[in-house]
């Protein structure tokens, strides 16, 4: 079917339950990972060329796309490479610090939230048959303007949870989970956790009970974003 470039920021950020479902359409899936070790935020590495690839996926990060001074070594090299694939015609799927990648290389706006989500929401959807309004699990501190030209297709009370410009899609939340993933994350930053008033138990035990139906619905998203132009 064709080549997928899959940007991953560390180790503890992989693709999953997305690029599973790449993988069954046929893709070849190519990761790119930024940071070899997650709590050194300094990258030297080439970035790719998006244009050898049929489409860019990007990943979460522990890190902010507004507040770029920790990445300055390598977060404008990744806009521009999303810039240059979107304006390529490659479909580009940002998830969650990719959303806010897409977003502010089509000239959105990345700020701090009023507050964080942090577990697994109900959204928003205007085409629910297509997103549907979950839950879905989020994990994130900012949020995203959607750009000019570009087509808001669901939000929650913090933030716009997913556009669309022409052939690329950003969303807000992670589609691609499993609960050993959020199970790592919930041991990485169970500080924040506990800041926030957030059992880590309780939301690993949650993506347990809800990981069958979200894996579906993460299918159906891979299926809406590809679209006719990948699937027949």
């Amino acid at each position: 079917m064709g080549r997928a470039l899959v940007i991953e920021h560390d180790e503890t950020g992989p693709v999953a339950v997305v690029g599973e479902r790449l993988v069954e359409h046929g893709f070849e899936l190519h990761p790119f990972r930024v940071l070899d070790d997650p709590s050194d935020p300094v990258c030297t590495k080439e970035f790719p060329d998006p244009g050898t690839y049929d489409l860019v996926v990007v990943l979460g990060s522990q890190w902010s796309v507004c507040d770029r001074e920790p990445i300055e070594s390598w977060v404008n090299r990744e806009i521009e490479l999303v810039r240059a694939a979107h304006g390529a015609g490659k479909p580009v799927l940002g998830l969650c610090f990719g959303a806010q990648v897409l977003a502010t290389a089509l000239g959105g706006e990345v700020t701090r939230a009023n507050q964080p989500e942090i577990g697994w929401y109900e959204i928003d959807s205007d085409q629910p048959d297509l997103v549907s309004p979950g839950p879905w699990f989020e994990w994130h501190y900012d949020q995203f303007t959607v750009p000019k030209g570009s087509i808001e297709l669901a939000r929650s009370d913090v933030s716009p949870q997913v556009f669309r410009a022409d052939q690329s899609v950003g969303t807000q939340f992670h589609p691609e989970i499993t609960p050993a993933i959020v199970a790592e994350w919930a041991v990485v930053g169970h500080e924040e956790l506990s800041k926030f008033g957030v059992d880590p138990e309780s939301i690993v035990s949650e993506t347990v009970d809800r990981h069958a139906e979200a894996r579906q619905q993460a299918k159906r998203l891979v299926d809406w974003f590809l679209g006719d132009r990948f699937l027949e």
